[in-house]
């Protein structure tokens, strides 16, 4: 089932994740749903400094909203504020310096934020890690899970309260296509047991970012949650973690700004918000979370167990 999943999923991937399934798609789209101003409105995003997360912030930035940049590299996300600064002409870009890896950092970071802004309007996960070998953190977790998950999780849960007293609240996490090859696995969270495959591991991540966007939004009805997949994109990220299907495929991949789009869309634009929370979108559209046939699906029951042991792990790491 494996190799049908790989195969139907790379097919897929062939004609709608790739620069030219951006193109077709965007023929499609409603050009008034991004001419808005979101002066006033505050937005965070994490791993802003390239990539997807930069072309996010800039375009952000260029409609007036207020950015927090979320980045592990001082100078390299000084170096984006000050590029992003100098194409819009906004000044609010704000950077604040966080290893996202370092779970109690995340929950000091989120607290510390609450108190020192008085509102988020928009949340964005965009940040992500994919390990070439399994490596765990000082806390003892699995690095690549404590980035893709746990932090996605902490961040989340802490800022809910700040993000429901802002006005027309959104939580939009950056996932991957790459999860429609993968079941949900909740009793192996630390990748301890069998062949670590960084690819897959985070495969298998992003379908965890998927179940946990579906659970929040139902607890959070007042909350718009989204998780989207940005398609096949050119970026570092990308080359230093998967250099032979960069390199097969660069001239097939998306530009950031076209990875970007759909993150962008969800963000400010009215349309995204008339769909229900807590659904997967491709190039502005609501799209399956499984492939046909791929026998991925998961049972709620699972799915609940998935959210209850990132609580509990969560707690263990939270500052008192």
């Amino acid at each position: 089932m494996s190799l049908y999943r790989n195969s139907a999923w790379f097919l897929k991937g062939l004609t709608e994740f790739t620069k030219n399934g951006h193109l077709s798609a965007s023929k499609r789209f409603v050009e008034k749903d991004l001419e808005v101003s979101v002066a006033g409105r505050s937005f965070m995003i994490t791993g802003a400094n390239s990539g997807v997360g930069k072309a996010t912030a800039m375009a952000i930035a260029k409609r007036g909203g207020t950015i927090h940049m979320v980045c592990r590299n001082k100078d390299k996300a000084e170096e984006a504020r000050a590029d992003i600064v100098k194409e819009t002409g906004n000044k609010e870009i704000y950077v604040h310096i966080l290893d996202l890896s370092e779970t109690k950092k995340v929950w000091e970071f989120a607290e510390g934020f609450k108190r020192k802004f008085k509102a988020l309007n928009v949340l964005i996960n965009n940040a992500g890690s994919i390990m070439s070998q399994r490596d765990v953190n000082a806390e003892g977790l699995e690095k690549s899970f404590a980035v893709n998950v746990l932090a996605v999780y902490i961040l989340t849960k802490s800022l809910i309260p700040l993000l429901e007293k802002s006005t027309d609240p959104r939580v939009i996490t950056v996932s991957s296509g790459g999860m429609l090859v993968q079941k949900l696995r909740i009793g192996n969270l630390q990748s301890e047991r069998g062949r670590f495959d960084g690819t897959m591991v985070y495969a298998q991540h992003k379908r965890q970012q998927v179940v946990m966007t579906e659970q929040l939004a139902k607890t959070h009805a007042n909350i718009h949650f989204s998780v989207m997949h940005p398609g096949w994109v050119n970026t570092p990220a990308v080359a230093n973690a998967m250099p032979d299907f960069h390199r097969s495929m660069k001239d097939s991949l998306r530009t950031p700004d076209q990875g970007a789009d759909t993150v962008v869309w969800l963000a400010i634009s009215e349309a995204a918000t008339t769909n229900p929370s807590g659904r997967f979108y491709q190039d502005r559209k609501v799209v399956p979370t499984h492939l046909p046939l791929a026998w991925t699906h998961s049972s709620p029951l699972e799915e609940q167990k998935l959210v209850a042991l990132l609580e509990d792990l969560a707690k263990t790491f939270q500052p008192h």
